[in-house]
Order: C-alpha cells, then structure tokens, then sequence
C-alpha cells in the first residue's frame, strides 16, 4: 500500500486455536483498507485457482502463507510470483527458519525475496538483507529484527518491482540447507549435549513457543531461559543438579543455571523458587521421557525408610530386581 500497490485481494489463515497468537492480524489490516479477504482450506482447489485468474493479479506475493502454492497459480501471474524467506537462500530452505539458526548458533541470518517455483525457496532470488543475531536473541526477537529488515528492503525493491527492472540471480544449489518443521516434542533437551547447544534449543523454543523441557521423575519441567556455566571443573552426570541457589544442571560438558522455568501445569518462576517447587536436592537427575514413567504408574510404591542402611538397600535391590515395584527412597543421612 505505502509503495502504490493495488492489491485486489488477500488469502489468509484461520487462527489455530492451540497456538500462541503473537503477530498482528493481516486479516485486520485488510479488512481497515477495504481489501477482500480470504482463508480457504486449499487455495489450490479449481474453484480458488478459477477465481484468482479472474482477478487478472499482474504480481502474486507470499509472505510466510502456511501453505505450498501449486502451479496452477504460480502460472496465472505475468510477473511472476514472490515469496518473503526468513533466511539468506539458499541457506536453511524449508520451514522455521528463524528457530533453526538459533538451534545451531548461527551468528547472522537474513531475509531474501525470491520467485516461486513448484520446489520450497528455490526460485532466483530478486534482493536479500542481512540481520545479525546477538546471543541474547531468542526466536521471537529475531522475528522482530527480520520483519523490520524486510519492510527497509521491500520499500528499496518494490519501485523497481513494479517498474519490471528488478534483478534476479540464481541461487547456488551447491550452497543449500533444508530444514524441516518443528513440533512442541522436538523441545526436548538431551542432557548430554553441552551447555552452549542447550542454551541454543532453549532460546530457540521460549516464549511464545511451545518450549524447551525435560522431566524429573514424571514431572514435565520448561525451561524458558538458561545462561552457560563455562569451564565447570566438577565431575556429575549429564542432566545431574549441581546446586539449588542457583539452579545449576550438568550437560554433556559444562552446565547450564536456571534463571526462568516452570512445571508444566505451574506458573512462571525464576530457577531457585522452581527448585524448590520441585523439591529438589542435589543429586537428583533430569532426564528423556522414554516411556519409563507410563510403565511405573501400573507398579506397586514403595517407600523405604534408611534406604542406605544394611537392609534398606538390600531389599531396595531385591524389589527392584523384581520388576513389580516402584521404590521411593529415605535416609537421614542423604
């Protein structure tokens, strides 16, 4: 609108009741102009296609549209169509982007406006802007950064666009990453991993994602924010919890402090008062949820008094050699 565009329509989503809405509504924006708005199940239906060759639209635009648009559209336009990528093409093809370069560390990203083939993000590419990621990043601040660096690009791009004297490159297949989506399982963390690969995931999946977790014992723990403990000297398994005040975990090397968490039914804490929500003591480990704690549920409890006594641990051993029972353990002096 701002560069002169006559936009016939707009093709949308409808909201995902179980997601967390944190962007503006394009619906909205329209809808204030007095632009038709649209949202069907598949734009690629011969009804859909039918009506959008009847707008006659010289110039089709995705940006982040949830859905891949078949050829049956991407021939109607003489201009071509342009899809909006969150990254530097052809680097990191596919989806979420933004939450992969944080997963793997990356130090810079960007935003890249390329033409639409029938293959994700494959198309020449017409202009990219880069965007640096700082440590402090996390997913929904590098979204911020890439929208703001994509408004400054279109508004250089989008007067040539118009004119028909934009470039385009092909992209160097030699140089492309794909990636796939991400689901809320996939914010599991992996104790073993170091400390710099957690702080990555964490960031990655915080607020407004689903998040990153763990469990102890059969309590499901997010984690919405971690810093690195550098150089740990001390020896303790991965996913071991080295202190209370701070909330300190060991990883596969080094370890991460705590600093905002939660029990999945819980409420948003700093990592010393979710320590002592959970009741722990040092020594206890987070782990995977592999199914163990489903399969513990149909056994007998049992609670073992001086557990570390002659008897108490002798018949710790035999119960639980016995695969019948599940034993919860007590000792004055640990």
């Amino acid at each position: 609108l701002r560069n002169g565009f006559d936009i016939a329509a707009v093709f949308t989503h409808r909201d995902d009741p179980h997601e967390n809405i944190w962007f503006d509504s394009v619906a909205e924006l329209a809808a204030c102009r007095g632009i038709p708005i649209h949202a069907p199940e598949n734009i690629s239906h011969p009804l859909w296609v039918g009506k959008i060759r009847q707008m006659q639209p010289d110039i089709i635009f995705s940006f982040y549209y949830r859905h891949m648009i078949k050829p049956a559209i991407l021939d109607i336009p003489p201009a071509g169509c342009l899809n909006l990528h969150g990254s530097l093409l052809p680097k990191y093809r596919g989806r979420c982007p933004i939450n992969w370069v944080l997963v793997n560390g990356e130090k810079e990203t960007g935003v890249t406006l390329h033409y639409m083939t029938p293959k994700p993000d494959d198309g020449d590419i017409v202009c990219q802007k880069s965007v640096a990621i700082s440590s402090d990043d996390t997913a929904l601040s590098l979204h911020k950064k890439i929208a703001d660096a994509a408004a400054v690009m279109l508004d250089d791009i989008l007067p040539p666009l118009k004119q028909g004297r934009a470039p385009r490159k092909c992209q160097d297949n030699t140089q492309a990453s794909y990636y796939g989506g991400r689901r809320p399982a996939d914010g599991q963390i992996n104790w073993e991993r170091i400390a710099s690969e957690i702080r990555n995931l964490v960031r990655a999946v915080t607020r407004p994602y689903p998040g990153a977790f763990s469990y102890i014992g059969d309590r499901k723990c997010l984690f919405w924010s971690v810093t690195d403990v550098p150089d740990l000297k001390e020896t303790a398994a991965p996913g071991e919890v080295l202190s209370l005040e701070p909330l300190v975990i060991a990883c596969g090397r080094d370890a991460v402090r705590v600093d905002f968490g939660q029990l999945e039914q819980g409420i948003y804490l700093p990592g010393t008062q979710l320590a002592r929500e959970l009741n722990l003591v040092e020594g206890m480990k987070f782990g995977l949820n592999n199914g163990k704690c489903i399969e513990s549920a149909k056994k007998k409890k049992v609670l073992i008094l001086g557990v570390n006594g002659f008897i108490g641990s002798a018949l710790s051993e035999r119960l639980l050699s016995s695969g019948k029972y599940e034993v919860h353990g007590m000792d004055l002096h640990s």
